[in-house]
């Protein structure tokens, strides 16, 4: 079971679009140096619903090869067929990912008892520990915590990462799970210190890459139930969990990654830079973060 925080780590790309494999080595490095738990490889912040199946392969390997063993790597292995989730699910076991997050299937809009039998088909695809992943927000489906308790009885379904927001959800979750082999994860930075203080495993982050250690020591503190250091930290991070959903995910972030030298000014459309009337917004949280001087 994976615990603190891992990053939904956004992919470098170049001005052109280009992924920038030099500097995903150097994020991935920079990971590993402010004590990240755990990385995501081509999440939904690593943009995969832009990229090729070759380059979605291509990110999760790179990044597996980098990290070397050191700390988890997760694969984002969601997509809308069930087809192509087994096909990134088996890659992602060939490449010795340590577990996949698969997101609902979006756009199709399925029944929870479609979700339950797409679910139950990719585990059956592959031993490789699953990570279910549902943000209604982005997918246009919801994942109903009865049909998340049902899939909680596969064995090779681990966790969730709850991207709702809601905590009496949340709550329910980890109450009813209590005691099983499987991990709730917050989605969702804003609400994240609350789902664990509340008995919640971590959480798949976006704000954590730009602000690593922050998130993991406000993690760690939160899963050992320290109420009041997790609240003191929290509190410095808010302004940049809230900054970073100024625009879709992952704009703000990828403008924040280049501020700080970590990447260039490159993303895909259909998303697009960061609009010009954010940045000082996006930039004052980062000073306050305490990831950026002033």
């Amino acid at each position: 079971m994976f615990k603190g925080s891992l990053v939904a780590l956004a992919t470098p790309m170049k001005g052109n679009g280009d992924i920038d494999w030099d500097a995903l080595r150097r994020l991935v490095n920079f990971h590993l140096e402010h004590k990240t738990d755990g990385i995501v490889a081509a999440g939904t912040t690593g943009e995969p619903t832009t990229m090729s199946f070759a380059e979605h392969f291509d990110v999760i390997r790179e990044v597996v090869n980098v990290v070397d063993g050191r700390i988890p790597v997760i694969a984002g292995t969601g997509a809308n067929a069930t087809a192509e989730a087994v096909e990134l699910v088996k890659y992602a076991k060939d490449v010795g990912a340590d577990a996949c997050l698969s997101v609902t299937p979006y756009y199709n809009r399925p029944t929870q008892e479609g979700l339950y039998q797409h679910f139950k088909a990719v585990a059956e695809a592959s031993d490789l520990p699953i990570i279910l992943y549902n943000v209604p927000s982005r997918t246009g489906v919801d994942l109903y915590n009865d049909t998340t308790f049902r899939l909680a009885k596969i064995d090779n379904i681990v966790g969730l990462k709850d991207a709702t927001g809601n905590l009496e959800r949340a709550a329910e979750l980890i109450e009813h799970l209590k005691g099983q082999d499987f991990a709730i994860y917050s989605g969702d930075d804003p609400t994240a210190c609350e789902l664990m203080l509340a008995g919640g495993h971590g959480v798949i982050s976006v704000s954590a890459n730009v602000a690593p250690k922050g998130m993991h020591d406000m993690s760690m503190a939160a899963i050992a139930g320290d109420h009041d250091l997790a609240h003191q930290i929290n509190t410095r991070l808010m302004p940049l969990n809230a900054s970073l959903g100024i625009e879709a995910n992952p704009i703000p972030v990828k403008w924040a990654l280049c501020q700080m030298g970590l990447a260039e000014q490159g993303i895909r459309l259909p998303l697009t830079w960061l609009s010009e009337k954010y940045h000082a917004t996006v930039a004052e949280a980062l000073h306050l973060a305490g990831v950026l001087e002033q």
